[in-house]
């Protein structure tokens, strides 16, 4: 498995542009919404709008546990989780709480990031699945990973926009 599996989403983009225009994306998308819409399913099996947005507040906040524990331990080896499993809860959550979730965690991690020195990009980090990697790869990771959702969403909403 490649270190970053979403670097192909991010495309030679800087991510700190990309992980800072997300939330605002993300309210453009879904804020015209109706409830109803955000649940409906966009084929059998597949997730709602409500649910990717609770799969990208959850992924917020591993992310923020990820980037304080490479800098704080001398080589911290992270937990993966099952996004599939995860995600049987997401029934739980409405639309507004995951978008509020995200965003607040979101903006902590950038404020989190402003402290991130040169030397704090190369920090080391071994993902059981991925490999060694380094603090900046994380954020490179939370940046194409916001590029492939967001494109997702596009997807959804344009198709529920044409049925209408």
């Amino acid at each position: 498995m490649e270190l970053n599996p979403y670097s192909r989403f991010l495309g030679g983009q800087e991510p700190i542009p990309v992980i800072t225009a997300t939330v605002e994306r993300l309210h453009d998308l879904i804020d015209p919404l109706s409830p109803a819409l955000a649940d409906r399913e966009p084929a059998p099996g597949k997730w709602c709008i409500r649910e990717i947005v609770a799969h990208l507040a959850d992924c917020e906040i591993v992310f923020a546990v990820r980037l304080r524990q490479t800098l704080a331990e001398e080589h911290h080896f992270v937990q993966p989780f099952d996004q599939t499993v995860w995600g049987e809860r997401y029934g739980a959550y409405d639309l507004a709480s995951a978008l509020a979730t995200f965003a607040a965690v979101r903006s902590w991690n950038l404020k989190f990031l402003t402290t991130v020195t040169a030397v704090d990009r190369h920090h080391p980090v071994t993902h059981p699945e991925r490999g060694t990697m380094t603090l900046w790869t994380i954020v490179e990771t939370m940046a194409g990973h916001d590029i492939n959702h967001l494109q997702h969403l596009e997807r959804i909403v344009g198709k529920l926009s044409a049925a209408e």
